[in-house]
């Protein structure tokens, strides 16, 4: 899922009931080894998991999704994984607000509530909320697209944001077709700019209470993290990729769903098809995971309030715990 393109609206995210009491983050890029130190930190402190993942929510997708082996789900109580239908919906706002409940449900049980995941997006909707706007017609978002498709149609929709929402204009590409429609459907369905939404966002951000959060961020060196990505591409192939691919098709799972477009889904399905050799979905399944994992430790770097760890640093990580715990 391209969850970076995926806008920041929906209906309200704002829970005044998940702020005050201490929450955990453990973020990091796939194949780091969120997994294993996730368990040890959760049985040490109490913790039920939440998963942050935008593929692990998926039911039959398991071995392409990395997601936790069975005996590691009952060392420790998980949410949000393993709940959602591969062709059914699902939004950074869903997850905010399925987030919310499982807070709510960990606590009610004198728990620790520990998100565990590498969707970056995901994260930052929870901590800073998701703004809300009107539905867009379908039919105002299909105009925008013909037009974009029409000789010259790029260059006079960015004209018309220009004019329209020259803050917008400023920072979207030209040649950013997903944010260029956005900022122009949001304009022609509510008469409102989408720097004005944003603009009013912030300043409820400022007004909100914070959550009480230590965000743990996990890192190897380059070539260490390179090895784990190529080993667990290998793991992947010989526990049963294919087969998982072939099931999902063979329950009507159709190849156009955004879940069977991530990673080693689309690339086992350009082998099945016989695009690819063997060879090369191979090779490119781990160059494309390599790339993937780039981009995540890209988006957590940007956040500074992250402290950061490697994995085997249990020790380390604990202590930062029991001080965040005792202060919190």
């Amino acid at each position: 899922m391209n969850l970076e393109k995926e806008a920041m609206v929906g209906g309200s995210s704002i829970d005044n009931g998940i702020f005050g009491s201490p929450i955990l983050f453990m973020a990091g890029p796939t194949a780091i080894g969120k997994t294993e130190l996730s368990l040890t930190v959760a049985e040490r402190f109490g913790c039920e998991i939440i998963g942050v993942d935008s593929m692990q929510i998926y039911r039959y997708m398991d071995i392409g999704t990395a997601k936790p082996s069975p005996a590691e789900l009952d060392r420790v109580p998980h949410h949000l994984i393993d709940y959602v239908l591969p062709d059914e919906e699902f939004s950074a706002s869903r997850f905010v607000n399925d987030c919310h409940k499982a807070i709510h449900q960990i606590r009610a049980k004198g728990r620790l509530p520990l998100l565990v995941g590498g969707t970056g997006l995901y994260f930052t909707s929870l901590e800073h909320g998701i703004f809300s706007m009107p539905t867009i017609d379908p039919i105002i978002r299909q105009s925008l697209q013909l037009e974009l498709d029409t000789p010259l149609g790029r260059e006079r929709l960015v004209r018309e944001l220009q004019a329209s929402d020259p803050v917008s204009a400023a920072r979207i590409h030209p040649n950013d077709s997903y944010r260029l429609l956005r900022a122009l459907e949001i304009f022609r369905a509510t008469g409102k700019v989408w720097s004005v939404y944003i603009a009013e966002h912030r300043q409820e951000k400022k007004e909100a209470p914070g959550l009480t959060l230590l965000k743990i961020g996990l890192n190897r060196e380059r070539e260490e993290l390179y090895r784990r990505i190529e080993h667990r591409v290998e793991s992947m192939i010989q526990t049963g990729l294919q087969a998982e691919v072939e099931s999902l098709l063979e329950k009507g799972y159709k190849r156009s769903l955004q879940p069977m477009q991530s990673l080693g889904y689309r690339h086992m399905l350009h082998f099945l098809e016989g695009k690819w050799t063997w060879e090369k979905m191979i090779e490119l399944l781990a160059r494309d995971t390599r790339r993937y994992a780039k981009r995540q430790l890209t988006w957590f770097r940007a956040d500074s309030s992250i402290s950061w760890f490697h994995p085997t640093q249990v020790a380390e990580i604990c202590s930062a715990i029991d001080a965040f715990l005792d202060k919190s």
